[in-house]
């Protein structure tokens, strides 16, 4: 939490807070409660410690799953509350379920309806405060930009967009053009101490294509700030915390420098457990395919009308082919002017297609590609050879995204929207390359969590 122009939860910090305070908020209700009522269905005592640590875990699994830690999400109110509900209804079946490390059910069944709405009270009561206090302007970030009039605009809205409590006060230009608008102050170099004083500057971004736009006068004025305590930090750094994705478009130059490859990409014992995990979760997979397939049999039948699955070739690891697997979803000469991509409302796709699309149910056929080692449950999208050959020849580094096995499931594919046109496949990419720069158990989790909200919030493509 810097300190500098007032106080300003890092993104961080301010998920780390929504968490701790979550579970600590819905403690505190249960302890007053029990003390208050005659209430004796969850006691906080140190004969039942661990009656609250599964609650904590449950709390934390769900509101991660239903989107309670999406900053952007997180402060706004509609939105709060229906996940407050969705995540405090599976948090408490789940716990009913449990028995063994949980409260045995009581003779009062209203009790239980009492325990549930503490918990969505408490959610409520807290997430209302942090919406009101920690997400207000008071808190806001407040930063100075350096970079060139050129592209001042479309930085300043990268960053505001990817963080609700940025807010970019003003810049100093560092191009010959000159910029003008009134949403922000220009500084001139001279005066930067005077400016950071006058507006609480939080933070200096400095946004340079060319190391030649930086003068000598203003890097002294810089070091001078940075021994003050002024934090400064480069403008790729803060786009890929903010956004979780490899800004290509600016680093193209220095790309090798600024790309150090995840060890987890050659570390034995994370290749090991993610293969084990790989065959885990495929091994569910198709079990959960074989007992939900009289259902898909009959959908086929009646609104698919034609072969089940299909095969297609794609580009995985290394640019080796193979065939992927999965149920059919279009119509059956869905290509007959050849090779395209499928677009939003694509007609060539069918009814139960589409819920086969959204629910993810079409993609079950690939744990066969994974348990044969084609593929893995997390990475790349793989993409056809026609289209791997036309994009790498228009988006630099488009390749790297065959340095590892190509996923079920991925980073791009639950962040990125969809969508068929140059720009989209770029940000794909961008998203593809943070997963292989930062590859690790905790973020292979994530993708796991954030896949499982895809499913029931029917996102799927």
């Amino acid at each position: 939490m810097t300190q500098k122009g007032g106080i300003h939860f890092e993104i961080s910090e301010r998920k780390i807070l929504l968490r701790i305070f979550d579970i600590v908020s819905v403690l505190a209700l249960l302890y007053l409660i029990g003390e208050v009522f005659d209430f004796d269905y969850f006691k906080i005592n140190a004969q039942h410690w661990v009656w609250s640590i599964v609650l904590a875990v449950y709390l934390t699994v769900f509101a991660t799953i239903f989107e309670l830690y999406d900053l952007q999400k997180a402060s706004k109110l509609e939105i709060v509350i229906q996940n407050i509900i969705l995540t405090a209804s599976v948090t408490v079946l789940f716990y009913l379920l449990t028995p063994f490390y949980t409260p045995t059910l009581p003779e009062n069944r209203l009790q239980i309806v009492y325990f549930f709405l503490a918990i969505n009270v408490a959610l409520f009561l807290w997430r209302y405060a942090y919406i009101t206090f920690i997400s207000a302007p008071r808190f806001f970030k407040h930063i100075m930009l350096i970079g060139n009039s050129e592209e001042i605009e479309s930085i300043v809205t990268s960053l505001e967009t990817s963080d609700p409590n940025y807010r970019v006060i003003g810049y100093v230009n560092t191009g010959n053009k000159s910029y003008q608008t009134e949403k922000l102050i220009e500084f001139e170099n001279e005066l930067l101490s005077e400016a950071i004083k006058k507006h609480t500057i939080s933070e200096i971004v400095v946004a340079l294509s060319k190391s030649e736009e930086m003068t000598i006068p203003l890097n002294n004025q810089l070091i001078r700030l940075l021994e003050k305590g002024m934090p400064i930090r480069e403008y790729t750094h803060v786009y890929e915390e903010l956004n979780r994705k490899v800004p290509v478009q600016y680093i193209a130059e220095d790309f090798y420098r600024y790309f150090p490859f995840s060890r987890s990409n050659q570390n034995k014992l994370y290749l090991f457990f993610h293969r084990l995990m790989d065959l885990i979760l495929s091994i569910i997979g198709l079990l959960f395919g074989i007992l939900i397939s009289p259902f898909i049999i009959v959908g086929n039948i009646l609104a698919n009308k034609g072969p089940l699955f299909y095969k297609q070739e794609r580009v995985g690891k290394n640019g080796k082919h193979f065939k992927i697997y999965k149920l059919r979803s279009m119509v059956i000469d869905a290509e007959k002017d050849g090779a395209q991509y499928a677009k939003k409302k694509d007609t060539r796709i069918t009814y139960f297609g589409t819920f086969l699309r959204r629910t993810r149910i079409d993609e079950i056929p690939q744990f066969i590609n994974v348990i044969k080692g084609e593929m893995s449950v997390i990475g790349p999208r793989p993409e056809r050879p026609m289209f791997v050959e036309s994009l790498s020849e228009q988006i630099p580094f488009y390749e790297i995204r065959h340095l590892v096995k190509p996923g079920v499931t991925g980073w791009a594919q639950v962040n990125a929207k969809y969508g068929m046109t140059q720009e989209d496949a770029m940000e794909k990419l961008q998203y593809d390359l943070y997963y292989i720069k930062r590859r690790s158990f905790f973020l292979d989790s994530k993708i796991v969590l954030k896949t499982l909200s895809t499913i029931i919030f029917f996102r799927g493509q």
